[in-house]
């Protein structure tokens, strides 16, 4: 089996486009379990619509959360360059505000999540490896990754990019609504988000195949450079120093170190 990366982070911290980055060099099949997530919520918005109880506690009579399990389990969820579901692409479909302002009240499901997760473990064997983005992939998802980084970001910094990303000059209302993400990524009762205190603690154990990178003061070749030169002192692969391509970082020819 190839390598397995898993990249976590909160929204706008980078990871997609580190994903896609270290695809490309390492020669990897790459998965945005995010859009896996985004992509259920576009099916349960399409059948439930959007007036979905907030997940605060579980006094409440949760019969819904069943409901909405069902309504995915029955989905097909294919995600590549392209995101279909049921055979249809919805990749525009799931990046717009209405999946943003549900998808983490779907996302803290657990008996939703441990559908996903069953499909996102299937998918890294199938692929027999991979690079895997998203909130709890060396948690939960895939914890025996040989690399595991988590890509943090100032809320300021990803409000910002999510602003030019959208093209919108909104910052303080994407600034509200990833707190709000944010906090509820956290507080859900499974595969929540790690807290940077957390991973960092963990790093400081294990600082081979765990990495806390901050990405405010740097841009995306810098921090795919930082992975990269971890992936070389763990001996996962040896890069050529005779190409460069435009992003900055050896890119091929490359070979795998056995092992």
């Amino acid at each position: 089996m190839r390598p397995v990366v898993a990249i976590d982070g909160p929204a706008g911290s980078g990871k997609s486009t580190l994903a896609r980055s270290l695809g490309e060099v390492l020669g990897l099949d790459v998965l945005d379990t995010g859009a896996m997530y985004r992509a259920a919520t576009l099916r349960v918005i399409a059948v439930m619509g959007e007036d979905l109880p907030t997940p605060v506690g579980e006094s409440r009579d949760d019969s819904w959360k069943l409901h909405v399990a069902e309504v995915v389990r029955e989905c097909v969820i294919d995600v590549d360059s392209r995101v279909r579901l049921d055979g249809l692409d919805v990749t525009e479909d799931i990046r717009t505000d209405r999946v943003d302002q549900v998808v983490s009240i779907v996302a803290s499901i657990p008996v939703l999540r441990e559908d996903l997760v069953s499909r996102q473990r299937q998918w890294i064997y199938a692929h027999g490896g991979g690079v895997v983005e998203g909130r709890d992939i060396g948690t939960v998802v895939y914890p025996d990754a040989d690399l595991k980084v988590y890509l943090t970001a100032s809320i300021e910094s990803r409000a910002e990019r999510r602003a030019i990303e959208k093209a919108i000059g909104e910052k303080a209302e994407i600034e509200s609504m990833i707190d709000r993400r944010d906090k509820l990524d956290m507080s859900r009762a499974t595969g929540a988000l790690p807290s940077i205190e957390m991973t960092a603690l963990a790093a400081s154990g294990k600082e081979n195949n765990i990495m806390v990178i901050d990405s405010t003061e740097h841009n995306a070749d810098d921090v795919l450079n930082m992975v990269l030169s971890r992936l070389e002192h763990i001996g996962i692969y040896r890069f050529s120093k005779t190409e460069v391509p435009e992003h900055g970082v050896e890119k091929h020819p490359h070979e795998e170190v056995p092992g």
